[in-house]
């Protein structure tokens, strides 16, 4: 879906087996806020929901931007795709547009890297944006877990792509 209109503060958030990253945008070159939160024990699908409830009703959002792991491609366990689909919710009643980009489209925007792998386009969005780079992982062994500051990149890469898509620069 293409929006036409420019957001002042988009907001990308990005699931992941720890919790949740996220990146806060005032423009694609501008990241205004972001960060990891980390939820665990029985209640952690709560604990988020009331930590992406706190973001929203602290910053505003004019744009909430997830990822789209409702097409089959998406090999995202049930509980992410129903927590992705409930943030959603939570932006809704908030009246948040939301916007899903699947992660092909993420590697579609980032081909220009040649190889697209999480790990060159964390290294282009840490070379795209400064304030980043001190938080650009080491690439993952084979034998590693990820490490979870790559949440913070893969939230940045949703919003980049969907600043692209909107026909706003972000190169």
């Amino acid at each position: 879906m293409t929006w036409s209109g420019r957001y002042n503060l988009v907001t990308a958030i990005y699931l992941n087996s720890r919790g949740f990253a996220f990146v806060l945008f005032q423009e694609s070159h501008a990241p205004q806020d972001w960060g990891m939160v980390e939820a665990r024990g029985e209640d952690k699908r709560e604990k988020i929901l009331a930590r992406v409830d706190g973001l929203f009703a602290r910053h505003r959002p004019d744009v909430v931007v997830l990822q789209d792991t409702s097409y089959i491609g998406a090999h995202r366990p049930h509980r992410i795709r129903r927590l992705n689909e409930a943030i959603g919710e939570v932006a809704e009643q908030y009246g948040f547009p939301v916007i899903f980009i699947s992660r092909v489209k993420v590697r579609q925007h980032f081909a220009y890297l040649g190889r697209v792998t999480k790990d060159t386009i964390a290294a282009a969005i840490a070379k795209h944006i400064p304030a980043f780079e001190r938080f650009l992982p080491p690439p993952r062994k084979p034998w590693q877990s990820e490490d979870a500051r790559m949440g913070i990149f893969d939230a940045a890469a949703l919003a980049l792509t969907f600043f692209d898509t909107n026909g706003q620069a972000s190169k």
